[in-house]
């Protein structure tokens, strides 16, 4: 019997430990039936809810370089906000195609203005999906310069860079990733 309750606790501690992030302000028992069953249903719900622009970014772990710029230049909130924003995110392989202390550089306080202006390049308004980035010639920036879009032989360029992802949802907006820092 004791033998048997230890296991019983044991289980079910090890239950809560597999189950509970997904759990967090659920308020469900975790019982070996009802845990499947809601993470089942909190999977399904994660995907519906998508997270913002800044943090799918985060959460991606290949554009911690952005992430930095937009803290330096201020642009994470706004690019929290209720959008919607397409964004051409370059990965942190992007990044370090720059000269070597560039991004070093943009990064100082001195120099948030052309940090600013960098990053909004890579932001056009609205929610341009890769279906319709195809069909354009150019974009009209945040920054306010247009890039220039080509499409050859199935690839996507915004201004020489290319699009290596398409579509990824975020709550407010879109992003696609490109394989180097575009430049105004």
């Amino acid at each position: 019997m004791l033998y048997s309750l230890k296991k019983s606790l044991i289980s079910t501690i090890a239950c809560s430990l597999l189950v509970a992030p997904s759990l967090v302000n659920a308020g469900e028992q975790c019982s070996k039936s009802t845990a499947q069953a809601t993470h089942v249903q909190t999977v399904a719900y994660t995907k519906e809810a998508k997270m913002d622009i800044v943090d799918t970014a985060v959460n991606a772990g290949s554009f911690t370089k952005l992430a930095a710029a937009l803290q330096a230049a201020g642009l994470v909130e706004t690019l929290q906000g209720d959008g919607p924003f397409t964004v051409f995110a370059p990965t942190d392989e992007a990044f370090s195609k720059l000269p070597a202390g560039t991004v070093e550089s943009l990064l100082k306080p001195e120099s948030k203005e052309k940090l600013t202006g960098i990053l909004t390049y890579h932001v056009v308004p609205g929610k341009v999906m890769a279906a319709d980035v195809v069909k354009l010639q150019n974009a009209k920036t945040v920054q306010g310069s247009d890039v220039d879009i080509k499409v050859d032989g199935g690839k996507v360029m915004i201004d020489g860079a290319n699009v290596v992802k398409t579509d990824i949802e975020c709550s407010n907006g879109v992003i696609h990733v490109i394989d180097a820092v575009i430049l105004p």
